[in-house]
């Protein structure tokens, strides 16, 4: 939990992009790639999760750590360098005063920002990759160490990545400097404490095999800190935006806020002085997990034939209740081993795993489920990634000065859409053995709801489309990953994680590089025109401002309307892909939860 709250950097991008815009002269395309490259850097992942599959989890930690300290101080040192370039270069062109030179320095600005866009956009990328080393190392580790609750755990570890955001604007306003500087050199130095002091605790440990009595109350437990942590941060959040606080007061709430992060702990060190007792013949009765993935995913005769049983069994065999139905596979399968034993029956050999068992990635690549969850989840959750990286100029546009709330508040939101999502996604699967995606379409309709919002520019409405998206967009990130290791798996988890994981930039990069940014700059245009003698006395009055082109600013809901709804559309159609993929895997969710589902 520690080190996810480190592992959502990226959330912070919505609140520098205005000031990066600002500072470095950049039009709103340049931020989009900005906010593509972070995108892909916290995305593409498959470098992690080989890592993770070859070496100790804690040395992919450590190459996480590394990347993000390498690629954040150095976007730091270059931010600083171009700076410092721009300021030279205007008190150059303040002293010769020529209107002509001054035109001709725009143009130079605008070539010179061209250029720097290339290295700033390799060294965020570079920075926020080492986030996919948080998020594989504690996932894979933590489903194979609690294979029985990955709805519950998955939820709450992409919760505090989707809250980091929030804290470290806190941990921030204690820094108290308006230097923006000082936030990137937190970043970067940060989380790379953090992980490398706790890499060589996160690791896969055996897990329990069987869900215990202190489950319910631990869980119970996580779920009212995560509760507690987010009601607290709103509300300090809100007081910090609407009142004048003092110093003092900003930092007694900083500890308060260290206070609840500390707190889970007292669960382990309760359970490891406390530890439970188990009856021995208790835990003999109950099966054994393990031994029964270990059984699968060999290649002998007993897993071809239970393969057959599976392919030739009647439909009706999964809608018994489970006891009665492993014994009518019970007995299908000794009586399909007698007959290949005799010779009567020639079984066939398996020409892959079936869903619910462990698939490489190769083989879920072939699968169809495989992807109408991958373009579920671009749709989606490209889209609220869309309205994140944006919010600045979004609430901007509308008037709003201080954009820090708003990030912060659908920081919060993101966290309680990924706890809420992976609690009530658990209940649909182990109460009902319903398909867990009926959750992701639940989450994607709230969504269009949420865009629909937006685009309306209406008084509050920044209030509400944060609250509907961000809760809409969390949700994703537990249903996802708790979804796939249930089809296709824990064995290649990671590998299949990652590559998922690649639908959030490629629909930032649809949504925001292509979609968004040009609509904005369309508008921007538009008003520009309309306005020309604006322009003019601003140059006549900050004589300074010519040493580069002013970005054009957009204001007014039309800025983002029409982009806000292409995104509800398209989060209709990502619930339309939903349920097609509930309808397909009803069955595998009776079997895999042994429930049924009339």
């Amino acid at each position: 939990m520690w080190i996810q709250s480190c592992a959502g950097i990226g959330y912070l991008f919505g609140s520098i992009s205005p000031v990066i815009k600002s500072s470095l002269n950049y039009n709103q395309k340049q931020i989009a790639r900005l906010g593509v490259a972070k995108d892909l850097g916290d995305s593409v992942g498959f470098l992690a999760g080989s890592l993770c599959e070859v070496l100790p989890l804690w040395a992919a930690l450590f190459v996480g750590a590394l990347q993000n300290f390498v690629g954040f101080e150095h976007h730091l040192q270059f931010a600083l360098r171009i700076k410092i370039v721009s300021v030279k270069t205007s008190v150059v062109l303040l002293r010769l005063c020529s209107i002509k030179f001054h035109n001709k320095a725009g143009e130079s600005g605008k070539l010179n920002s061209f250029h720097h866009i290339k290295p700033m956009c390799i060294l965020i990328f570079a920075g926020t990759n080492g986030e996919t080393y948080f998020n594989t190392a504690s996932l894979v580790s933590c489903v194979q160490n609690f294979p029985k609750s990955r709805g519950h755990v998955v939820g709450v570890l992409k919760g505090f990545a989707g809250l980091a955001g929030a804290i470290l604007t806190q941990i921030y306003a204690v820094i108290h400097t308006p230097d923006h500087a000082a936030l990137i050199f937190m970043v970067a130095v940060g989380p790379t404490m953090v992980v490398i002091a706790l890499m060589f605790i996160v690791r896969p440990v055996g897990g329990h095999k069987q869900i215990r009595p202190s489950d319910s109350s631990s869980s119970s437990f996580i779920y009212s800190v995560c509760l507690l942590l987010a009601a607290y941060l709103m509300a300090v959040m809100l007081l910090e935006d609407l009142v004048d606080l003092s110093y003092t007061v900003i930092i007694i709430f900083t500890v308060g806020l260290f206070i609840l992060l500390v707190v889970p702990i007292v669960i382990p060190v309760s359970l490891s002085f406390f530890p439970e007792t188990r009856d021995p013949a208790e835990e003999a009765l109950l099966p054994d997990s393990h031994k029964h993935e270990a059984s699968k995913s060999g290649h002998d005769i007993n897993e071809v034939i239970f393969s057959e049983v599976e392919d030739e069994k009647p439909k009706e065999v999964d809608l018994l209740p489970a006891l009665e139905r492993q014994k009518r596979i019970a007995q299908l399968q000794v009586r399909l081993a007698q007959a290949a034993a005799e010779g009567a029956v020639r079984v066939k050999r398996r020409r892959g795993p079936h869903r619910g068992e462990d698939f490489t990635l190769t083989q879920a690549l072939i699968k169809a489920d495989f992807w109408l969850i991958f373009f579920s989840l671009l749709l989606g959750s490209g889209s609220g990634l869309t309205v994140i990286d944006n919010l600045g100029q979004m609430s901007q546009s509308l008037g709003y000065d201080n954009t820090h709330i708003f990030v912060s508040l659908i920081s919060i939101w993101n966290f309680l859409g990924r706890v809420g999502g992976g609690y009530f996604s658990e209940i649909i699967v182990r109460d009902y053995a319903y398909p867990r995606p009926v959750a992701m379409a639940a989450a994607q309709f709230i969504m269009a709801f949420g865009h629909f919002f937006l685009a309306m520019g209406w008084p509050g409405s920044m209030y509400i489309g944060t609250l509907l998206i961000g809760l809409g967009y969390g949700a994703h990130w537990a249903i996802v990953p708790a979804a796939a290791s249930e089809l296709f798996g824990l064995k290649k988890f990671g590998a299949l994680y990652n590559f998922l994981t690649l639908a959030n930039p490629a629909g930032s990069l649809v949504f925001s590089g292509l979609i968004a940014s040009s609509i904005y700059d369309i508008e921007a245009e538009k008003q520009h025109h309309h306005h020309p003698h604006l322009q003019k006395v601003l140059g006549s009055t900050f004589l300074g401002s010519f040493a580069v082109d002013e970005p054009l600013k957009c204001d007014g809901a039309i800025c983002f309307s029409l982009t806000l709804m292409i995104m509800s559309g398209l989060c209709i159609i990502a619930v339309v892909l939903s349920m097609i993929l509930v309808h397909r895997t009803k069955v595998v969710y009776a079997h895999l939860y042994g429930k049924s589902h009339t």
